[in-house]
């Protein structure tokens, strides 16, 4: 059960929403940093959002993703993200193992985090975008 594991808190583990500029058209995209200096294994991230829009309530589909090894010092794209989620809570749990060790964290990207005001030059994606770390 899940109470019996014993979950060290997670360092060196950022996650970003970042715009890219391809053939003119913005895309955006959620990207997750590992600033270790030992890769992380079987990452395991669940993606959702939730919130109420014009009085009612919302939810997306949730989404499972697999990276089996993240290297050291290294970035992953996660999915792209449609900015008419950025209404939404959106929500991404990671699960990875580093050597025999589980590390786990929900990072959650609040309504109105991507406003322009957040927004930051992100130097391991060569992109602007929000870091929540």
């Amino acid at each position: 059960m899940k109470k019996d594991i014993d979950f060290h808190p997670v360092t060196g583990v950022k996650l970003a929403i970042a715009k890219e500029n391809i053939n003119g058209n913005i895309e955006w995209g959620v990207y997750i940093i590992n600033l270790n200096m030992i890769e992380l294994n079987t990452v395991m991230i669940t993606s959702k959002g939730y919130g109420i829009i014009d009085g009612e309530e919302k939810k997306t589909s949730t989404l499972r993703h697999m990276i089996q090894e993240l290297g050291s010092e290294s970035i992953a794209k996660i999915e792209p993200i449609d900015p008419a989620l950025f209404a939404l809570n959106n929500e991404y749990w990671v699960s990875y193992y580093i050597l025999d060790q589980i590390f786990d964290k929900k990072f959650i990207f609040t309504v109105g985090s991507m406003d322009p005001s957040n927004m930051i030059y992100i130097p391991e994606l060569d992109m602007e975008g929000v870091l929540h770390g």
